[in-house]
């Protein structure tokens, strides 16, 4: 079958023919073969992009090779160079035997059959059953014909991280889980204010979609993608609240000049913002900090959409996105390539993986362990989020690069990131992303 070409992201020379690499379909024995790059006999291959998971998956990773005596090492690729050397893979240099997908290239890669598809291994493996798994990150890696390419290996949400110290310098009463934007927005305004300028009440990282300003649209009625993938409400009168408020906040909190130039985590870890919000994927950073004793994380803030002063249902929300473990289609062990990533994703390795800290599971139900993984740290608002709040999955389509990355240029957010002290460039700003998206959704 002729291969579609991975526009944007992936640059596939010539047509690849991969029916002879598709692997055997026994239920994941361990085999004996290498993988597809310079993996030796008995040996795979890991790629992943986040040093902070690296010990954690090797050590699980270890246990799956004393039982199955296939070695495994676990390469830290940093992001950018991860998908260049990816797409070099693809495009007929070596790829790792198994790797992380995400939801920015999911689509893309599975349209062109580069992955290893796993149906008959799943439908042998009694481990791993469909509703155990966020259904979100399991209809992500599942291609419209049913063909299932990864694996949900995690998920992750969102909550407010604030320092303690300097919310007690300038008299501020520290967050709370009953708060809402408007709160947020008092107490940053009065720090900003209180500190003359030389602290910020708060950061945010106008390019973080899904830790950032995806969750005001969400919280006052509308969607950035709807749940069918082919449309948007984010220039509607919700979506408009929503970044209003967001537009309200960035007026008191770190100019974007002074976000692009040091960081939001950076700013927060040298005590000059006082509130962030921040991923779970990125707990570790915060916990082994110089001044992690002052940090304390709080639920995400709701959006007072209806003007009652209390969370109503659908005011509350946190984007939460999954990787999956994917194998190489050309791996030269699938057997031992979907064993391993079994391993990972059973419920053992999901609750392994959470006790450790290396972020919570996939599966349903395994996460709680995660919450005690940062002994005097309560991280219990990444996941509290679930009962008292909502989840949505961080929006995508086909190509969603094409269309997030136009929002943050001109024509779009950039205007209203850069000068937010006026509402009426905000609402024009959400009118031009409607169109934006629409018209990208339409080209896929």
């Amino acid at each position: 079958m002729k291969k579609k070409i991975l526009a944007g992201i992936l640059a596939i020379g010539m047509a690849l023919s991969l029916a002879a690499c598709g692997g055997s379909s026994s239920g994941g024995g361990s085999g004996s073969a290498g993988g597809s790059g310079d993996s030796g006999s008995g040996s795979l291959t890991v790629n992943i992009w986040d040093a902070n998971q690296q010990a954690g998956i090797q050590k699980i990773a270890d246990e799956w090779s004393a039982e199955s005596g296939v070695s495994v090492k676990v390469e830290v690729i940093d992001w950018d160079n991860y998908w260049t050397l990816l797409e070099a893979g693809v495009s007929g240099g070596q790829m790792p035997d198994v790797f992380w997908m995400h939801s920015n290239t999911a689509q893309m890669y599975m349209e062109n059959d580069v992955l290893l598809k796993l149906n008959d291994y799943i439908d042998k493996d009694d481990a791993i059953k469909k509703e155990n798994y966020y259904e979100g990150v399991w209809n992500l890696y599942t291609r419209s014909d049913g063909n299932i390419y990864a694996l949900p290996k995690d998920h992750d949400t969102i909550a407010l991280l604030y320092n303690k110290a300097i919310f007690d310098k300038y008299g501020v009463a520290y967050p709370e889980d009953s708060w809402s934007w408007d709160d947020v927005y008092e107490a940053a305004k009065a720090i900003t204010e209180g500190s003359g300028g030389d602290v910020y009440g708060y950061a945010l990282n106008t390019s973080n979609n899904q830790d950032g300003w995806y969750n005001f649209i969400y919280d006052y009625g509308a969607q950035v993608i709807t749940d069918d993938h082919k449309g948007t409400t984010i220039g509607s009168d919700e979506g408009k609240a929503g970044m209003e408020m967001c537009r309200k906040i960035l007026s008191v909190a770190a100019p974007q000049s002074v976000v692009a130039e040091t960081g939001t985590d950076s700013l927060f870890q040298s005590n000059k913002c006082a509130m962030i919000t921040q991923g779970s994927w990125m707990i570790n950073s915060f916990f082994t900090a110089e001044y992690h004793e002052d940090y304390a994380w709080a639920l995400m803030p709701y959006g007072d959409a209806n003007g009652n002063g209390q969370c109503d249902d659908g005011e509350r929300y946190s984007a939460y996105n999954g990787l999956g473990w994917a194998a190489s289609a050309s791996t030269k062990n699938p057997d031992a390539a979907y064993s391993l990533i079994s391993y990972f994703c059973a419920e053992k390795g999901q609750m392994e993986q959470a006790e450790l800290g290396v972020t919570m599971g996939g599966m349903i139900g395994v996460s709680d362990a995660f919450a005690s993984a940062f002994p005097g740290m309560d991280v219990s608002a990444f996941t509290r989020i679930e009962e008292e709040g909502s989840l949505y999955f961080r929006p995508y389509t086909r190509n969603t690069t094409v269309w997030e990355d136009a929002l943050q240029q001109a024509g779009a957010f950039l205007d209203a990131w850069q000068t937010p002290d006026d509402p009426a460039v905000m609402a024009q700003a959400c009118e031009n992303a409607q169109k934006i998206i629409e018209d990208a959704i339409a080209n896929e």
